[in-house]
């Protein structure tokens, strides 16, 4: 008796073999797309409309069909970001029930497949095996149009939309669109409000992981981003790029109003509510306004720390040193950078 033969599923376009016809289905739908469409182009020729269409169901974000309504409906979550199934044992969400399914087994007691070269276990041997390749240094995913090679097929197909200019992944909120799922979920939290990452020294919160990271460095007064020109450290290294151009001397931020050109988009802003008139800033002492936060710290200084800075001429005393030296222009009739201004803003009445 001859042994039974196996079924063969493997994809007709570029011959890569599937385990399952789910999977093979699966991999057409994901990378053959056009191919796929224009195979039932193909078939109306062949058939009535009515024969064609019953089967299809299409996604009216991005196009893509499906068989089944039901799979259409599964689908949609990814586009929304929708995760209705719970772990009730640590309240992590998935979109889909089989995946919550596996990942109840990391709770359940169930096999779990341990990595020998670093310990993490998984609740699938196809899960180690994935995690393995990281170890053995491994990429097999190669991009045909630039040459990068990724650890999974996943990470692989999520590139190709750089080239293509795909993105797949819609907000129904506002209508901006990501790449991948993961970053659209980062941005729902805009219109959520939602700031899941905690700091456990102070309390505040954040709404992405690298937020926090970035804030926990005001706490261990890590800088980890260096001038190379003169040693400061920074914290941020966008802050890091608004320093270096203190050494090339480039202002690219210029004020359409006067034509005053700053180093930094937020000091343009700033200025700007000169011409505006605009005072977001609050006291919540004496509730005066000022165009900028340092200017409101500054005022504070009044409401909170003593006088130290004296007149030698009249003995007036100032919080800061700033205010001496815009002081010491009226005894002195000169006026450089604009001392009054910033005068008129601090102490309003003492020109009177």
């Amino acid at each position: 008796m001859n042994p039974p033969q196996l079924q063969d599923f493997s994809c007709s376009w570029c011959s890569l073999p599937c385990p399952s016809e789910l999977s093979l289905r699966k991999h057409i739908r994901r990378l053959h797309y056009k191919e796929h469409q224009r195979k039932y182009e193909n078939l109306k020729t062949k058939t009535s409309d009515e024969e064609v269409q019953k089967d299809i169901f299409p996604c009216s974000v991005c196009g893509k069909s499906f068989s089944q309504q039901s799979n259409l409906h599964r689908h949609l979550r990814v586009h929304t970001g929708e995760k209705p199934h719970s772990c009730s044992e640590c309240g992590k969400a998935f979109a889909h029930k089989c995946n919550l399914q596996r990942h109840e087994r990391l709770h359940g007691g169930g096999p779990k497949y341990e990595c020998l070269e670093c310990g993490k276990s998984f609740a699938q041997p196809s899960y180690l095996q994935q995690h393995q390749v990281i170890h053995r240094g491994e990429k097999p995913y190669r991009c045909s149009e630039c040459g990068k090679s990724f650890i999974r097929q996943s990470d692989l197909q999520q590139h190709r939309a750089v080239h293509t200019g795909e993105k797949p992944h819609r907000c129904l909120d506002c209508g901006k669109s990501f790449i991948r799922q993961s970053n659209l979920i980062r941005h729902r939290r805009v219109h959520t409000g939602e700031k899941p990452y905690y700091c456990s020294e102070c309390g505040k919160t954040f709404a992405q992981q690298s937020y926090l990271q970035q804030h926990q460095r005001v706490h261990t007064g890590e800088k980890p981003y260096r001038c190379s020109e003169c040693g400061k450290s920074f914290i941020r290294h966008s802050n890091l790029q608004d320093h270096l151009l203190v050494h090339t001397m480039v202002k690219p931020y210029r004020c359409s109003q006067c034509g005053k050109s700053f180093t930094r988009q937020n000091e343009l802003q700033t200025h700007q509510r000169i011409h505006t008139g605009e005072k977001p800033y609050h006291c919540s002492d004496c509730g005066k306004s000022f165009r900028g936060k340092r200017h409101l710290r500054a005022h504070q200084v009044i409401h909170t720390a003593e006088k130290t800075y004296y007149c030698s001429l009249c003995r007036k005393s100032f919080h800061q040193h700033t205010g001496l030296q815009n002081h010491l222009c009226l005894h002195t009739g000169d006026t450089p950078y604009h001392c009054f201004t910033l005068w008129d803003e601090f102490y309003p009445t003492e020109r009177s």
